[in-house]
């Protein structure tokens, strides 16, 4: 899996899991270690954007700008990159349909091409006016 597609599916399980929960749908206790474990990995070297993603979706979140940072934290702390990869893993695996619903809008590998051809070049990563 490409470091932003990976990026992507992490984030993107993150909010999921946590719009399931407020539906009260429940989800695997893999998918729900690996959501914890990649926050506190993530926490360690990138405390604003857990905090971000933390707020959202009460407060707007610049999806761009986190799945760029996420992948940022990735390449240079492998335990940000092993927990991203197993929470990507958990949140293909979960049998949870929602979820999978969830995950495939917008189809996150196209999100994460689409955010790694602004940031190469050299936009500021912001996804809000991009069409799929």
């Amino acid at each position: 899996m490409e470091p932003l597609t990976t990026a992507a599916i992490a984030v993107g399980s993150i909010l999921a899991t946590k719009a399931l929960e407020k539906t009260g749908e429940q989800i695997g206790e893999t998918l729900w270690n690996k959501t914890g474990q990649f926050l506190v990995t993530l926490k360690k070297q990138s405390p604003h954007i857990v905090a971000a993603i933390e707020k959202a979706p009460e407060q707007p979140l610049d999806y761009g700008k986190v799945i760029t940072e996420v992948e940022s934290a990735a390449k240079v702390n492998p335990e940000v990159a092993q927990a991203a990869q197993e929470l990507a893993q958990a949140a293909k695996a979960e049998p949870n349909p929602k979820l999978a619903e969830i995950l495939a809008m917008p189809n996150l590998e196209k999100l994460a091409d689409k955010i790694g051809m602004v940031v190469m070049s050299g936009g500021t990563g912001n996804i809000q006016n991009m069409s799929f």
